[in-house]
């Protein structure tokens, strides 16, 4: 276990972002404060919700800041400025952070990012993975700089992309992997034992934030980009074709498919307007509809 003297900011959002924070505090830093964003409302009523790593940080006990603006608040610049913090960690937190706060004394800020940069950097690094079909992507820790996902590289480990689950699961793995990276990367980093190295940026990709527009399966999909499609975006933005009935289109999510002799087979659907069901219970109580793509 590390020294709770050891002191350490971190900034985090999203779910993503809790296996990280738990690992530091299991590894036994101390965490002076955890940075996320504001309540948003969500939903039809627009519930004022927290963000993930809010809600895990008060279970921990940590101290949690929600600034609208990282360069205006209080809190933070007396927290950053005056408390001698050793580093500090950004996992999954959704915004760049300026240089008048990630440029700590000492060793700035790091971050974990869910694959091996500089490829796909960006929003979606894992989804983008698994729609291109990589067998390999990875976690990555690196030091903060003012691009997005561009700083030197600390330490990287691969992980190995399996051909059948979906984004939910690969992405867990891939970010406890990035939580276990990172403990045992920061001992050697912070001695100065490890010496960022740059990256390569002719090699850089780019991933982008996915709509529903993306989730549409084409006719000229392969049956591979299909079935990569239904592993990569469900359940967000979710992948749908479209079917016809008197004339008229109605979406039809996939939800789940397998491939069998080489063509992805749907196994769970969802109609427009209705609930998730087996294919067999679907076909069965729309005998009348006709698939525009299967």
């Amino acid at each position: 276990m590390q020294e709770s003297k050891t002191k350490i900011i971190f900034f985090g959002t999203a779910d993503f972002a809790v296996p990280v924070l738990g690992a530091l505090v299991k590894a036994g830093y101390y965490i002076v404060a955890v940075v996320t964003t504001p309540d948003k409302p969500v939903g039809r009523k627009q519930i004022l919700t927290p963000p993930p790593i809010k809600v895990a940080a008060q279970k921990l006990g940590l101290n949690v800041l929600q600034p609208s603006s990282l360069k205006n608040d209080p809190d933070l610049k007396f927290i950053i400025y005056n408390l001698k913090l050793d580093i500090g960690v950004v996992a999954a937190y959704g915004k760049l952070i300026p240089p008048e706060i990630f440029n700590l004394p000492g060793h700035s800020m790091v971050v974990v990012h869910p694959s091996l940069l500089p490829k796909y950097r960006g929003p979606s690094p894992v989804q983008t993975a698994i729609l291109n079909g990589e067998k390999i992507s990875g976690a990555t820790i690196m030091k903060i700089d003012e691009e997005l996902d561009h700083g030197p590289i600390i330490s990287s480990e691969n992980y190995k992309i399996s051909g059948i689950d979906l984004f939910p699961k690969i992405n867990a793995e891939i970010w406890q992997l990035g939580a276990e990276l990172l403990i045992k990367t920061l001992p050697d980093y912070l001695s100065g034992k490890i010496k960022p190295r740059p990256q390569d940026h002719t090699q850089a990709t780019f991933t982008k934030k996915f709509t529903a527009e993306d989730g549409e399966i084409k006719p000229n999909d392969t049956p591979e980009q299909t079935y990569n499609k239904i592993r990569a975006l469900n359940p967000e933005p979710g992948v749908f074709i479209w079917l016809e009935k008197n004339g008229k289109k109605i979406s039809l999510k996939i939800l789940a498919a397998e491939m069998e002799n080489g063509r992805p087979k749907f196994k769970r659907v969802q109609l427009e307007g209705g609930k998730p069901m087996d294919i067999k219970e679907f076909l069965a109580g729309h005998p009348n509809f006709k698939v525009n793509l299967l």
